[in-house]
């Protein structure tokens, strides 16, 4: 059995958050939960450094709940200041971070603030493991909610992903926290990449949830021509490399599963 730890989670109640908990807590770890919903905010500090103390690792899963770059990127910056400095303060040795794959090639947006997101943490005293996740299944929900919609037919972007399921992308991070023998993140260094077995279009996808829930509705993919990264949505810009790990389930059999 693995040696019992203290981890911490940033953005311990989120989609992917909540995961983390319930694996480290599976495994015997002792977790110690960070939100704002239970009084630590990793963008003003506040209760930080009390919940850091005598942390071993971190396990950064906080994220900004809207996709606008410049609130984002300052949300980012903000957080990894604290946890960076007041992680070495309490004497945390690790930080494991959550990002995107494919961020290096994109310039606006989400994307381009969690590019930003790496290169801080990357700077910061407290060695850093970094893992690249595709997009989750629980991404398609909110994005088919927030689709404009005329006559029956729901617009979404004109995107290819290749799906993973949040837990799996937990699983994932806990074996990389918890391995003694992994090596820290250096800057031009491969970051290791995680995601679903196949590749499918948004489009798809929302239609096999949109038939789960009964609903009659059509998706049509659409681009927005003042995106500057809207070929790279299009033409496979957020899909694995080839030496990814690819784990299930598919979308469709984590939707079976969640019914």
């Amino acid at each position: 059995m693995n040696e019992r730890k203290k981890i911490a989670v940033a953005g311990a109640t989120g989609r992917l958050g909540r995961h983390l908990v319930h694996v480290l807590e599976e495994r015997g770890h002792e977790v110690v939960p960070i939100s704002r919903s239970l009084g630590v905010d990793v963008v003003t500090g506040e209760g930080l450094a009390e919940a850091l103390a005598g942390v071993e690792t971190v396990i950064d899963a906080a994220s900004h709940p809207t996709a606008d770059e410049e609130p984002a990127t300052e949300f980012f910056v903000a957080s990894t200041r604290n946890l960076q400095e007041l992680g070495a303060q309490a004497g945390v040795q690790q930080i494991v971070v959550v990002s995107i794959i494919g961020i290096d090639d994109f310039s606006a947006g989400f994307l381009a603030a969690k590019k930003i997101h790496e290169q801080e943490m990357l700077r910061g005293p407290i060695p850093v493991r970094i893992l690249r996740a595709a997009q989750f299944h629980e991404f398609v929900e909110p994005l088919v909610g927030w689709a404009s919609r005329e006559n029956g037919v729901a617009y979404l972007p004109n995107m290819r992903t290749q799906l993973v399921a949040a837990r799996t992308v937990a699983e994932t991070l806990v074996d990389l926290a918890t391995d003694a023998s992994s090596t820290p993140t250096r800057n031009g260094s491969r970051i290791p990449e995680i995601a679903g077995p196949r590749a499918e279009r948004l489009v798809d996808v929302a239609g096999l949830l949109a038939a789960r829930r009964g609903e009659s509705v059509r998706f049509e993919a659409v681009t927005n021509p003042a995106d500057p990264d809207g070929p790279l949505y299009e033409q496979g810009g957020l899909l694995p490399g080839p030496d990814a790990t690819l784990a299930g389930p598919t979308y469709a059999d984590w939707l079976e599963s969640e019914a």
